[in-house]
């Protein structure tokens, strides 16, 4: 799908361990013989448990996971919005990315200085969302300036865009990110061509020592995180980078027994994955088969052409129907037989819209 988090922070928060364990456990399907497939952009699969027991049911040559990018964004300091450290930089970098993982710091360690002087989880974030809303509050200030002088010549695109400019100029000047703001679909083309770092979905990622994973609830600093987030309408991930970094390269078992020992069913780089998946919008789809069982992103409201394309475009361009099974409704059935029997197994057309976990077959003619 070509999607992307970036990873953001304030020095010493531990972002770069955190993407060092993300590259550390990067991809190695076909398509992604290594981690890494730039300097800054770590590509890692995409947890998922459905794909297992498909693999039992099918009992494929091979398994392909699908997968997902992140990207590690310099590193922003106070001013940034104005070239501070590497401020120009970070900017351009969080342009590119469609949805932000702002870690905080959620740990004490005095051998790990604090760019602040001190561990202040609250005032970290409210630097970079800070610097977030005045980088475009900037660009909302010089796009009203142009519109504004065709607008008073009564041109009723020029006043539509001016209105939505002066509703963003107002939120971004009190603070808020432009996320807050509801938009019509005609209101959003307009916003869309800003290009805006506040419209991006934010997700924060509470990093902590290794004595607050089993019970992150007993760490008063992630309580702060967690009740900010909740005022922001967004989800926090608790993760102790540290750790992710150790474990990044153990097989599944090791990793199992690990995190058993530690008291947690999942480890924080899984739950990011998922949670950074889910705020695109992205789900799964299956392709199984003697030779394949394979997962498949797509973006939720897609249509079964779509996700053919996604496959191939021949598959779009000659899509005729979409041989489909739930994920559910085939585990329940046993196998691809008994759901054909049990009348579970659907021909679907090009208005079907694919829903998470639909294993499909797709017909086509070119």
């Amino acid at each position: 799908m070509g999607l992307t988090a970036g990873i953001v922070g304030l020095p010493n928060v531990g972002k770069s361990t955190l993407f060092n364990a993300i590259t550390k456990a990067g991809a190695e399907s076909a398509n992604y013989p290594f981690c890494t497939i730039e300097p800054n952009v770590g590509v890692v699969e995409v947890p998922d448990e459905r794909l297992d027991v498909l693999t039992e049911m099918f009992r494929p040559k091979r398994t392909v996971p699908t997968v997902f990018e992140f990207t590690d964004i310099a590193g922003i300091v106070k001013g940034a919005s104005k070239g501070e450290g590497l401020g120009n930089k970070f900017l351009s970098h969080i342009r590119q990315v469609d949805a932000i993982c702002q870690v905080v710091r959620c740990f004490s360690d005095e051998n790990i200085t604090h760019v602040a002087g001190k561990v202040d989880p609250l005032a970290d974030i409210e630097t970079i969302n800070l610097e977030l809303v005045l980088a475009d509050l900037e660009t909302v200030d010089k796009r009203i300036e142009r519109v504004g002088k065709i607008a008073k010549q009564k041109d009723k695109e020029a006043a539509f865009e001016y209105d939505i400019l002066r509703r963003l100029k107002e939120t971004l000047e009190a603070g808020k990110p432009a996320r807050t703001l509801k938009f019509t679909d005609e209101e959003m083309k307009v916003v869309k061509q800003l290009h805006l770092l506040t419209t991006k979905p934010m997700l924060y990622v509470a990093n902590v020592g290794e004595e607050d994973v089993a019970d992150p609830s007993s760490n008063p600093f992630v309580n702060d995180v967690r009740e900010f987030a909740k005022r922001d309408n967004a989800e926090v991930i608790v993760v102790c980078a540290k750790i992710e970094e150790e474990i990044a390269e153990f097989s599944d078992e090791e990793k199992r027994q690990f995190l058993q020992e530690l008291g947690i069913e999942q480890s924080g780089l899984d739950q990011l994955i998922r949670a950074a998946y889910s705020l695109l919008g992205l789900a799964t789809f299956f392709t199984a088969g003697e030779q394949e069982v394979r997962a498949w992103t797509f973006r939720k409201g897609m249509k079964a052409p779509q996700c053919a394309g996604i496959i191939h475009s021949d598959f779009e361009r000659g899509f005729i129907r979409a041989e489909t099974v739930s994920y559910d409704d085939l585990v329940a059935a046993g196998s691809m037989a008994a759901a054909r029997e049990a009348g579970k197994v659907r021909l679907e057309g090009k208005d079907y819209e694919v829903q998470d976990g639909d294993i499909m077959h797709f017909r086509f003619n070119v």
